[in-house]
């Protein structure tokens, strides 16, 4: 039997409730101009995924870790028979690794026909953005190369970085990104 959790209900309200508040004008934009993410924290920023490309997002299992690979493949999970790279996103944007705690996740993601963990300090909740709230990357961007950017989200007074989810995200300079990935899942299936 299902316990249903009454404080996460009325907290899931009172934040969506929120989120209203603080872009009122959310409600008049026809559905189709809304962007909606999985937001994340690393490092106090805020950083969204498109949610049509999240599959699942996992408490931080048991990871594999393999040799000769990049710093930032923290390793490979074993999610119900396919094995999964898992990138450290705060490594992969250059900032210093920090410990897992119970709030990291592993946010599962298709990116080109691949499937890929994302290893983020904290997942924040689901937002929506009105298309014309979001903006190209620019140069005050700082920390983490405009590559990995699609676009800037302004949510009242919260600003969001959207993630662009192409095979930037896991290209090393020698390295062939998905290749790289795709030749660490193919040895862990031989």
């Amino acid at each position: 039997m299902d316990i249903m959790d009454i404080n996460k209900m009325i907290g899931d309200a009172n934040s969506q409730k929120a989120v209203n508040e603080v872009d009122s004008s959310i409600e008049e934009v026809p559905a189709g101009e809304i962007v909606q993410l999985i937001s994340f924290l690393l490092d106090d920023v805020e950083y969204g995924v498109d949610i049509l490309c999240v599959h699942e997002i996992l408490k931080y299992p048991e990871v594999t870790r393999l040799p000769n690979t990049p710093p930032f493949i923290k390793g490979v999970i074993n999610l119900r028979g396919n094995v999964i790279s898992v990138v450290d996103m705060r490594v992969r944007f250059g900032m210093e690794s920090a410990p897992v705690t119970d709030l990291s996740r592993i946010i599962v993601v298709e990116t080109q026909g691949k499937m890929v963990g994302l290893l983020v300090d904290n997942v924040y909740q689901v937002i929506r953005i009105p298309k014309h709230n979001i903006d190209d990357p620019s140069d005050l961007i700082t920390g983490v190369s405009e590559e990995f950017i699609a676009g800037i989200g302004r949510l009242g007074d919260r600003l969001v970085v959207l993630l662009s989810m192409t095979t930037d995200l896991f290209l090393e300079e020698d390295a062939g990104g998905l290749d790289l990935l795709k030749k660490i899942q193919e040895s862990m299936v031989e």
